[in-house]
C-alpha cells in the first residue's frame, strides 16, 4: 500500500485509464459505451469506436528503463530499490 501510493504520487495514471486502479473499469467503461450508443440512436447520428488492448505492455519494457524512469521521477530510493528487486533474477516457466 505505502509503495504503491508513493509510485502513484511520482507517476500519476491518466484517469481513463482502468488498469492498476482500484475503480470498477470494466462495467464503468461498458455503461459509458451504451449510453452513448442509446444516445447516438435516439439522435440518429453517426458513431465510432476504437478499442485499444496493448497486449503485455508492460512485458514488454526493459526493466532498466522501468527503474531509470522511477529514479527520473523522483521516487524514494526504497521504493525504487523495492521494484528493481521485484525484477531480479526472475524466470517464467510454462509447463
Amino acid at each position: 500500500g505505502i509503495a504503491a501510493a508513493r509510485l502513484t504520487r511520482a507517476c500519476p495514471i491518466n484517469p481513463r485509464q482502468r488498469g492498476f486502479s482500484s475503480a470498477s473499469g470494466c462495467s464503468e467503461n461498458l455503461k459509458l459505451l451504451q449510453l452513448l450508443v442509446k444516445s447516438v440512436k435516439q439522435e440518429h447520428r453517426d458513431l465510432g469506436v476504437v478499442f485499444v488492448d496493448i497486449a503485455k505492455a508492460f512485458d514488454t519494457v526493459c526493466h532498466q528503463h522501468i527503474i531509470a524512469g522511477l529514479v527520473q521521477r523522483g521516487v524514494d530510493s526504497h521504493v525504487v530499490h523495492l521494484v528493481s528487486e521485484m525484477y531480479r533474477n526472475i524466470t517464467t516457466y510454462i509447463v
